[in-house]
């Protein structure tokens, strides 16, 4: 038994099965022998469709020439491989552009080129082609104008000088885009009611004498706008007045707070002298302290403090001291 294991023959035999085996097994899965019967799944694993904004670059001499009319953005839809596309998603180091470096003045269509694409990646942009209109570059420096709702600021408030900062900026684009600038304004949206001065960072666009906006660079993009919004003030003496009082009884009045400051119009400031602060004293029958919200006059907003504390205290016409609650 055992010369029969060592034959010549056999063993060329049981080599030449395990090498058709090999044979079979390295074909089988590289053709997809394990997924025999999923082949939708496989496909589906394997490969990605994915689109995504890129942005679109512009080869042209800027020392000398502006280009209008194109996207800042375009699509590109990649599709290959699971990795590969995730790749090239996550890095993006391919690029769009267009090459208008053989391109003269005026309006042109041209195709949208890709580069650093990886070969084993198919792709296709959209929009294929753009339309531009390349212009002789400008720039020139102006003046900042601000615009604003007057009409917002609190009753009683008033507003001061506007401040700008800075106060010009240098704006580049084409020149027929360029010489039709009426001013560099920073549109400023007060809040309505607004009873303090104002600062912020705004955005600057340049108008033409229509109040169109036009499409050029600005630089600075922004600009700090302080708008003081004030009120006039005025410290005046209280004055108590007592009404109703009673017949048969002795009042005595008395508050810590004989001053205070008002706020409003110098106007309606300059006609009080002195705020009048009534008191009813018809129900008050015994000693108390009362808090008395201020009465303010025509013209005034506010008063700092806006209530005081008045210290009453009663007695009888018999001198007989009336205690309190």
């Amino acid at each position: 038994m055992k010369e029969f294991w060592r034959k010549a023959w056999f063993i060329r035999l049981v080599s030449l099965l395990i090498a058709i085996l090999l044979v079979i097994y390295v074909n089988y899965t590289q053709s997809g022998f394990w997924t025999q019967g999923q082949p939708e799944r496989t496909k589906q694993t394997a490969n990605k469709t994915q689109t995504i904004k890129v942005p679109l670059q512009v080869s042209v001499d800027t020392d000398k020439y502006y280009v209008i009319g194109y996207p800042e953005k375009v699509s590109v839809t990649l599709e290959g491989s699971t990795a590969l596309v995730t790749s090239m998603v996550n890095t993006q180091n391919f690029r769009a552009y267009i090459d208008l470096t053989n391109k003269n003045i005026g309006r042109h269509t041209v195709k949208i080129k890709i580069t650093g694409m990886s070969k084993q990646v198919s792709y296709s942009v959209n929009p294929k082609t753009v339309n531009v209109n390349i212009q002789r570059r400008k720039s020139t420096t102006m003046p900042i104008q601000t615009e604003y709702n007057k009409g917002a600021v609190a009753r009683g408030y008033r507003l001061g000088d506007v401040n700008i900062y800075p106060q010009e900026a240098e704006v580049t684009g084409a020149r027929s885009e360029v010489d039709q600038i009426d001013q560099i304004i920073a549109k400023v949206v007060l809040p309505n009611g607004i009873d303090h001065t104002f600062e912020r960072q705004v955005s600057l666009i340049a108008e033409d004498h229509k109040g169109r906006q036009l499409n050029v660079v600005i630089e600075p993009a922004t600009a700090k706008v302080i708008i003081p919004i004030t009120i006039a003030q005025k410290m005046v003496k209280v004055e108590l007045q007592p009404m109703h009082e009673k017949q048969n009884k002795l009042y005595s009045i008395s508050t810590r707070s004989n001053y205070v400051t008002l706020f409003g119009t110098e106007e309606a400031l300059t006609k009080v002298k002195h705020l009048k602060v009534p008191l009813d004293l018809s129900k008050i029958n015994s000693s108390t302290t009362k808090l008395v919200k201020l009465k303010l006059p025509q013209g005034i907003v506010k008063a700092d403090p806006s209530q005081i504390s008045v210290d009453l205290k009663v007695e009888n016409t018999n001198n007989e001291k009336i205690k309190g609650k």
